[in-house]
């Protein structure tokens, strides 16, 4: 292990837009509240992403990138996605590690969900960070940093080797950012990165009231006296979108205000390859970001849609299990390896060719269905349907759409109707703002993306549309 001779400074950017618009096409469509742009992902990219790239801030970043975004910017903005991806290069071929983190499949609240999906979350984001970045993930990013112990269990069992928590989650006061072990209570361990609360909540809200770069390195960071690594972790659109034109002062901070006043600038990958962890700290189960309860994603309205959801996803287990008996493989790992379908590394039926080489094409497409009925469930837990003050918002009409879909695969596969129960459920969901009922809003879901006519996309790869980074995307469709 390397010996600290100055003070490290690292700031980590967490990248994401939630799932919305069409389940079926993987369309966002027009959103109006975006104002010039056709939708808000096309506008954060104009003023976040895109800008960024440019002007090589994801160089000097470590960074996490949702699945959801990183494809889209993929098909949509394939200039910025690649630059992203040589970013990433870039710190391979000069300090031997990536600086790119993984991050879950979906962006769900992993401490509400069973030991299993919590794994295959894990595993899916695995397998999706190697297929954009070439190279398996160190790190992995909590979705709105929500943990508990088993949710560090299945991170660690998954390949990863640490991950992102705030001062706030942890019991013991911590005065750098490690890296520290978490005893997991199985005999293994994880290492943590702990962020500084205070100033990250700062450049997250009051980067545009900071005086400059300069000002906030001599008078924020300069100040302090721990030694060791001082790390930033904050949504990464607070740099452009959240706060216009701050990208410029995330590149000055890191090219030059940090090393100014003594800090040398890093990436938790190239930290942790040089300084292993010396302590240990224990984690307060159940909190997300800056210490808060993960209840705040069951109060409410949430709470009963969460119970639904829940009930949706017994039932379908049930029946997966069933359906997946002949084949006399562990289901569940099964599942996790579906990943490789969506991904388009292989098609269904040379996936099931590995298993069950002797099924019928009826029984391939059953099965097939099932999975794909799985991969949909596991999507309507993402984390921005439990988020809004208001029921009828685009988020929570796409967590409510993918289980719906999910309720047509299974019926499809097995004959079994789900979706009265589904909708039943959806009855105590009763939102005070809109005076509307989840089963109003099951409904109208059903009706607007005509969910039973179309059938559900078996891909990540929407059919493809025209580049933002090529063409005016302020310009609305006619």
């Amino acid at each position: 292990m390397s010996t600290r001779h100055f003070q490290y400074f690292c700031v980590h950017g967490h990248f994401y837009q939630p799932p919305r618009g069409n389940p079926i096409t993987g369309h966002i469509g027009f959103e109006p509240e975006a104002g010039d742009y056709r939708n808000w992902n096309e506008r954060i990219t104009a003023e976040a992403y895109r800008p960024n790239a440019e002007i090589g801030n994801f160089d000097r970043i470590s960074f996490d990138i949702g699945e959801p975004l990183l494809s889209w910017l993929r098909r949509r903005a394939p200039e910025t996605y690649q630059r992203i991806l040589e970013a990433d290069r870039n710190n391979l071929a000069a300090k031997k590690v990536g600086n790119a983190v993984g991050s879950a499949f979906h962006h769900a609240i992993l401490p509400l969900l069973k030991r299993r999906d919590k794994r295959t979350l894990f595993y899916w984001g695995y397998v999706a960070f190697q297929h954009h970045l070439g190279r398996a993930p160190e790190g992995v990013w909590l979705p709105e940093m929500a943990v508990d112990l088993e949710t560090l269990q299945m991170a660690e069992a998954s390949g990863y080797r640490y991950t992102i928590l705030s001062q706030g989650q942890i019991n013991e006061p911590v005065e750098n950012a490690g890296p520290f072990w978490v005893d997991l209570e199985n005999g293994r361990r994880l290492a943590v990165f702990v962020r500084n609360d205070e100033l990250s909540d700062d450049l997250s809200f009051n980067v545009s009231a900071a005086g400059g770069a300069g000002h906030w390195a001599r008078n924020k960071l300069g100040v302090r006296r721990a030694s060791g690594l001082t790390l930033v972790a904050v949504g990464g659109e607070a740099f452009g979108h959240h706060h216009l034109g701050e990208e410029r002062f995330l590149h000055w901070l890191l090219a030059h205000e940090a090393p100014a006043i003594g800090y040398r600038v890093v990436t938790l990958n190239e930290y942790l390859k040089d300084f292993s962890p010396s302590e240990t700290v224990t984690v307060k189960p159940f909190t997300a970001y800056s210490g808060r309860s993960v209840s705040q994603w069951s109060l409410g309205w949430k709470g009963y849609l969460l119970r639904a959801l829940d009930h949706l996803s017994a039932a379908l287990d049930e029946l997966y299990v069933e359906v997946m008996r002949p084949l006399n493989v562990n289901v569940w790992r099964l599942r996790d390896l579906y990943v490789n379908v969506w991904l388009k590394h292989q098609t269904g039926e040379q996936f099931l060719a590995e298993f069950a080489p002797s099924l019928t094409s009826e029984q391939q497409a059953r099965i097939l269905t099932m999975l794909n009925a799985q991969f949909y469930m596991s999507k309507s837990y993402t984390s921005n349907g439990l988020a809004p003050e208001r029921f009828d918002s685009p988020e929570t009409r796409f967590s409510i759409a993918n289980a719906a879909l999910a309720v047509k695969l299974v019926e499809q596969a097995t004959g079994e109707r789900l979706g009265s129960t589904l909708r039943n459920n959806l009855l105590l969901v009763a939102d005070e703002i809109s005076g509307l009922n989840g089963a109003q809003v099951y409904d109208s879901v059903l009706e607007e993306f005509k969910i039973g006519e179309a059938t559900p996309a078996t891909s990540i790869e929407p059919v493809p549309e025209q580049p933002v980074d090529s063409t005016s995307s302020r310009a609305k469709p006619a």
